[in-house]
C-alpha cells in the first residue's frame, strides 16, 4: 500500500529541521519527502495544517500484563499509546510474574504483535523476581528480544549486583535503566532519589558502563547529572511529564491520590530545575512512566493508594503546553526527546522521517486546544491529575507502518 502526505508541515527531530512538504510512503516505509510529490498511484491524504513527525517512543510504561491486567492490558494499552501518537512503547519488567526468563518475554512479544495496535519493546528484569539477590540471565532475555534491562518498580539495593548488571548489559550492549530510590530515606525527601543517582553514576564511572536513571525530580538529582556529564561519565537520564508540570503545592495535588506517584511531586524549584534540565540536555529525554491503577484502587484514602499515573494520551499536548509554547524547547527538540534520543538509546528504528525508516507517524495540530476528560481516555483506567486541565496539541492521526491505528473522532 502507497500513501501521499500532502501539504503538511514535516518536522525531522533528527535534523531539527521543519518544512511545509509532501511525505511518500511506500509498503510501510518512508520513501521520499519533498515538496510536489507525485502521488503515482498513492492514496493521497490532504494533511493542510498538520504537522507530520516520526511516531513518538515511550521508553517508560507499564503495560500490567501479565498479572494485572484489570488495570491494563496490551490491547488496551496500546490504543491508549496510539491516541497520544506514541507508535513504540518500552514496557517495564514489573509484571506479575516479573519479567525475568526469556519464556515469558516470548510470549509477551508474540501476543503483542498479535494484539497490539502499535509496537511494543520489552526491558528484562535486572533480578530475578525483583527480589534483588541474583542477576537474571542476561543473555536468554536479550536473545528473547529484551531492549534494556531494570528492576523498575523498585531499586537494586545491592550496589555489588548493580555492578555486575551494569557489566553484564554493557557486553550485550544493552542500557541498565536505575529506578534510583534510597529506600531507607522516606520518599519525600529529595535526598531519596539523589543518593541513588549518586551511587549509580559513581558505578558508571568505576565501570564505565552506561546507565540511564529513569524519572529525575529533583534539583539534586539535576546537578549530578550534569556534573556527571561534563566529567564524560556515560550517563543518561528521562524525566515525565508531571515533573516538569506539577508540583506538590499546585492546588488539587496535596492529598490527591491522583496525583501520588513514585518518586512524588516536588517543590516548584524542583520542576524549575527539571525544565532547565530539559532545555539543556542534562535530562536527555521524556518518558511518561505511565502505570494504570483501577479505579477502586485509587479511592482509597491517600496513604493507602497505589502509585503511578497514566500519560500517553497527554504526554505531547503536556510538552507542548508547558514547554513549547513556555519557552523551554522548540517544538523540534521537545519532538526528539520524545522520538529520535530514545530510538537510539534503545537501538530502535524511528524517530526519524529519513527515506527507509518505519512509516511509524503522528499527525497533530500544535494549536488545538481540548479538555482533558479522564472518562474519554483509551486505556482502561483513569488515574491522572490532568482532568479538566486545558492544553494545546492534539493528535489527528497516528500511523504504523503506514496503517491508520488512531483517527481522531
Amino acid at each position: 500500500m502507497s500513501l501521499l502526505l500532502r501539504h503538511t508541515t514535516l518536522i525531522d527531530p533528527a535534523k531539527g529541521t521543519r518544512q511545509v512538504g509532501d511525505l511518500l510512503i511506500r509498503e510501510g516505509r518512508i520513501v521520499q519527502a519533498g515538496t510536489s510529490l507525485s502521488p503515482c498511484g498513492a492514496r493521497v491524504l490532504e494533511a493542510d495544517g498538520l504537522i507530520a513527525a516520526p511516531g513518538l517512543i515511550d521508553a517508560h510504561v507499564h503495560l500490567r500484563d501479565p498479572g494485572q491486567t484489570y488495570k491494563e492490558d496490551l490491547r488496551s494499552g496500546t490504543a491508549a499509546a496510539a491516541a497520544g501518537g506514541f507508535t513504540t512503547v518500552v514496557a517495564m519488567p514489573n509484571t506479575l510474574p516479573a519479567m525475568d526468563n526469556a519464556g515469558l518475554l516470548s510470549d509477551l512479544q508474540a501476543r503483542a504483535r498479535v494484539q497490539g495496535l502499535v509496537r511494543v519493546r520489552q526491558v528484562g528484569a535486572i533480578s530475578r523476581g525483583l527480589a534483588g539477590e541474583a542477576l537474571s540471565d542476561f543473555e536468554a532475555l536479550a536473545q528473547a528480544g529484551a531492549v534494556a534491562f531494570s528492576d523498575d518498580g523498585r531499586p537494586v539495593e545491592n550496589g555489588e549486583l548493580m555492578r555486575l548488571a551494569l557489566e553484564r548489559a554493557a557486553a550485550l550492549g544493552k542500557p541498565v535503566l536505575s529506578h534510583a530510590e534510597e529506600l531507607t530515606l522516606p520518599p519525600e525527601l529529595a535526598a531519596s532519589e539523589s543518593c541513588a543517582v549518586a551511587r549509580d553514576i559513581c558505578l558508571a564511572e568505576q565501570t564505565g558502563c552506561p546507565v540511564h536513571l529513569c524519572h529525575i525530580s529533583t534539583a539534586a538529582s539535576v546537578r549530578l547529572i550534569r556534573d556527571a556529564k561534563r566529567a564524560g561519565i556515560p550517563v543518561t537520564a528521562e524525566t515525565a511529564p508531571h515533573y516538569f508540570t506539577l508540583s506538590r503545592e499546585d492546588e488539587g495535588c496535596a492529598g490527591n491520590p491522583n496525583a501520588k506517584m513514585n518518586p512524588p511531586l516536588r517543590t516548584p524549584r524542583d520542576r524549575l530545575a527539571v525544565r532547565e534540565a530539559l532545555a539543556d540536555g542534562t535530562i536527555d529525554l521524556i518518558a511518561t512512566d505511565h502505570a494504570p491503577h483501577a479505579d477502586f484502587e485509587k479511592s482509597l484514602p491517600f496513604e493507602k493508594a497505589p502509585n503511578g499515573i497514566v500519560g500517553l494520551e497527554t504526554a505531547l499536548a503536556l510538552g507542548i503546553t508547558e514547554l513549547v509554547r513556555g519557552g523551554v524547547l522548540t517544538l523540534p527538540m521537545l519532538l526528539s526527546k520524545l522520538s529520535t534520543v530514545p530510538a537510539r538509546l534503545f537501538g530502535l528504528e524511528g524517530g526519524s522521517l529519513e527515506p527507509g525508516q518505519p512509516a511509524d507517524l503522528v499527525l497533530f495540530d500544535e494549536n488545538e486546544a481540548w479538555t482533558v476528560d479522564p472518562g474519554a481516555l483509551h486505556g482502561k483506567s483513569r488515574n491522572t491529575p490532568f482532568g479538566g486541565r486545558r492544553l494545546f496539541g492534539r493528535v489527528r492521526l497516528t500511523l504504523l507502518a503506514g496503517a491508520v491505528v488512531y483517527r481522531a473522532p
